[in-house]
């Protein structure tokens, strides 16, 4: 998934789903109307706005995207991956309906409907679209398809110069379901949250393109890098210009900022992610820095603890930890001039509220006033109660820096330090 490890599972499907399961929503204008999915065109009145790439920050900016700037903040913005998914009944409901993951995530009415169904029910700060890492990939050549059980298959793995004659630059035509999506969600929040874009990084999409689909070993990718290393990097380097203009792409429909992936680059040794993923990620960062200077970028990986001063040699302008890592020993690692996203662990929102205020206050402590965008250090789980998730939400508007920083005694780091 755009996240890592098990993507979330819907309720009527088998497999496991590649996408990151993150999404969220936006404020809705108009949303019994826009429930009526089943018609071919939404029936909501909608303005014409107009995005592009901005070159300067604004006052008027969400808080979200003030955050992952590092700039002033009152209080931490919050936002969950994998926010939107199958913990919501709401969504159950819908998957019954549309039974198709492509169809619910390649279908512009169905990918606004759930990409807001956590806006409408908690209010999150950021709203990110409901889509997968893998979605863009018929677009430059790379047709899959999603099966019971197995989840994404690609039937014809490129491992092989013969195979690299099916790529081709992408064709953004073919993804217009998410530049729509995209300018409704940020018609529908009007401000008042940022839209989330998101992409797989390329390694992470290789993998899935060399071993056919999901992997526990990674193999056949890893041995690649020694055996076909010159296939390898075409791939890797088509990818890449790929993903940037798909950023571009997502930036230009209407995202406010956007995450990168690389769900399985924990899967390297550091040495070989060096060599493997951070010189690609490095060019998409400054390629969309090109086009787009303003818009913040996240980077995430699952398992990132001996990676996280490589990451920051990327250039993004934020760094997403998993739980595996303390938010104060993060903070301390990275220095303050960057921003962190994270990190509660998804398994606190099965604890008692007492509990779950706690710990996010102790993230948020260690964490301290500036650059921090709160979230879990991994996506929502199956079966996590949709009260913990209001909870979550709830605690994380009540945060005020003047006043809780200041109240409350930091533990375990640096804490009120960092600014």
């Amino acid at each position: 998934m755009g996240l890592s490890a098990p993507a979330s599972v819907n309720s009527s499907l088998g497999w496991k789903s590649s996408s990151l399961f993150v999404q969220s929503g936006a404020s809705s204008t108009c949303a019994t109307l826009r429930r009526s999915i089943a018609s071919s065109k939404r029936k909501c009145p909608q303005k014409k706005v107009s995005v592009t790439c901005s070159s300067s920050s604004s006052s008027s900016d969400p808080l979200l995207v003030k955050a992952a700037r590092g700039e002033p903040v009152s209080r931490p913005p919050a936002w969950m991956m994998r926010q939107a998914g199958r913990y919501m009944a709401v969504y159950r409901k819908l998957a019954e309906k549309y039974p198709s993951f492509r169809e619910r995530s390649e279908t512009t009415d169905l990918i606004v409907e759930i990409s807001l169904q956590p806006w409408e029910a908690f209010r999150p700060d950021g709203v990110i679209i409901f889509s997968d890492i893998l979605t863009p990939l018929p677009a430059f050549g790379v047709p899959f398809d999603i099966e019971d059980i197995r989840g994404p298959v690609i039937q014809s793995p490129i491992v092989s110069e013969e195979g690299l004659k099916t790529l081709h630059p992408i064709d953004l035509d073919k993804l217009q379901f998410v530049g729509e999506s995209l300018k409704i969600l940020r018609q529908e929040v009007d401000g008042h949250a940022a839209v989330l874009g998101f992409v797989g990084a390329p390694w992470t999409i290789a993998t899935y393109i060399v071993e056919g689909g999901s992997t526990s070993t990674y193999t056949t990718i890893k041995s690649m890098c020694h055996t076909a290393p010159h296939v390898l990097r075409a791939l890797l380097s088509h990818l890449t210009q790929a993903i940037s203009d798909y950023i571009v792409f997502q930036v230009e429909a209407g995202a406010h900022c956007i995450q990168i992936f690389d769900s399985w680059g924990g899967q390297l040794p550091p040495s070989m992610w060096d060599s493997w993923s951070k010189p690609y990620i490095e060019e998409i960062v400054s390629s969309v820095r090109k086009r787009c200077p303003k818009t913040p970028l996240v980077l995430y990986i699952n398992g990132n603890g001996g990676l996280l001063e490589r990451m920051k040699g990327t250039g993004v302008d934020v760094i997403g930890l998993d739980w595996t890592v303390d938010m104060a020993d993060g903070r301390k690692r990275l220095g303050s001039e960057i921003s962190v996203q994270g990190n509660v662990d998804p398994a606190y929102l099965f604890s008692p509220l007492p509990s779950l205020t706690e710990e996010i206050q102790r993230v948020v402590r260690s964490a301290g006033p500036r650059g921090h965008i709160l979230n879990l250090g991994h996506g929502v789980l199956v079966r996590t109660p949709e009260e913990s998730v209001r909870h979550f939400f709830e605690v994380a508007r009540s945060l005020n820096y003047d006043t809780f920083l200041q109240t409350q005694t930091p533990t375990g780091g640096i804490g009120s330090l960092v600014i």
